[in-house]
């Protein structure tokens, strides 16, 4: 039971992070039918940016856990929030009316600048770096699984981000307006819409959870490198699409699924396979997901034309 337990706690965690990520995608194609492709790369500067705030605070001699991850936070998503933005308004927009290969190709390339930016200025940044425990490692035995408070407490801070977001759009004045430059930005101008400045907060909101994504998988393996949102942007693209693209459930969704699938890959394949390592987990996950898409190539849920945000 011990090990079922830890396996299903894993793959919810895994599954909170793949959501996250999978719901900056979802925004970004809502209100502008692009694929951002640096939407890893950009988690993966914003844990680097919350690992430098974090030692910032150490070196003003402030060792309090919670200042040093409420500095890791808000450093996160404020570098993060001003990047997405910045991106939108330097590189998505003025390629909007071209066609969306180059748009698509133009955030790769900026993603590869900016993982490699990282690896050559950060010190040391061609190695994994330790990233901070500042959570209570307390821990609560259940029939033989160590339920650690720091665990805990990561699945529901994601859950209250879901939430979050899932409210703002849904009962809030800008979300109101994102649902409208999703459906019909024209119309939404005409309408006294602004429309630059929502996909500009739009953009920012969903790099944003990408920074809490990248904060909350350095808090649980305990460390981060410069390729950590190459395979974290790719499985959320993935879930994305699997949930289907432009619907904030199916991404939810199929991040939770993509975990589940990694999860049962790592269980099983050892045991049906001798020899072969439970790395190959994201192999089995890949393919079935491939499988799923030939199936239903809209998605699990496919995307509504009268709404899509």
């Amino acid at each position: 039971m011990s090990v079922i337990g830890q396996y299903v706690f894993n793959g919810l965690m895994l599954g909170m992070i793949y959501a996250m990520v999978a719901v900056g995608f979802t925004l970004f194609f809502g209100v502008l039918d692009v694929i951002k492709f640096s939407h890893g790369d950009t988690l993966m500067v914003g844990a680097f940016a919350g690992l430098s705030a974090s030692t910032g605070v150490l070196m003003l001699d402030i060792g309090s856990p919670w200042i040093r991850l409420l500095a890791v936070v808000l450093a996160a998503v404020c570098v993060t929030g001003l990047l997405g933005a910045a991106i939108a308004k330097w590189l998505v927009l003025p390629l909007r009316k071209a066609p969306a290969l180059n748009t698509l190709l133009a955030t790769l390339m900026l993603g590869t600048v900016m993982r490699e930016a990282v690896r050559l200025f950060y010190p040391d940044g061609s190695n994994s770096q330790p990233f901070p425990s500042l959570l209570p490692t307390d821990s609560i035995d259940i029939g033989g699984f160590a339920l650690r408070a720091d665990n805990v407490i990561l699945l529901l801070s994601g859950l209250a981000v879901i939430a979050g977001v899932h409210f703002l759009i849904t009962r809030t004045r800008l979300g109101m307006a994102i649902r409208a430059v999703a459906q019909d930005g024209e119309t939404a101008r005409l309408m006294g819409i602004n429309f630059e400045a929502v996909v500009l907060l739009t953009f920012a909101l969903g790099s944003g959870m990408a920074a809490l994504a990248g904060v909350m998988n350095g808090l649980y393996y305990n460390e981060i490198n410069f390729n950590v949102g190459l395979l974290l942007g790719v499985i959320g693209f993935a879930a994305a699409i699997l949930g289907g693209l432009g619907n904030i459930y199916g991404a939810i969704i199929g991040g939770f699924l993509f975990a589940g699938l990694q999860v049962l890959g790592s269980a099983t394949l050892p045991a049906l396979i001798p020899n072969i390592p439970s790395a190959y987990k994201d192999v089995f996950a890949f393919a079935v997901v491939i499988i799923l898409m030939a199936w239903k190539p809209t998605g699990l849920i496919a995307e509504k034309s009268s709404e899509r945000v």
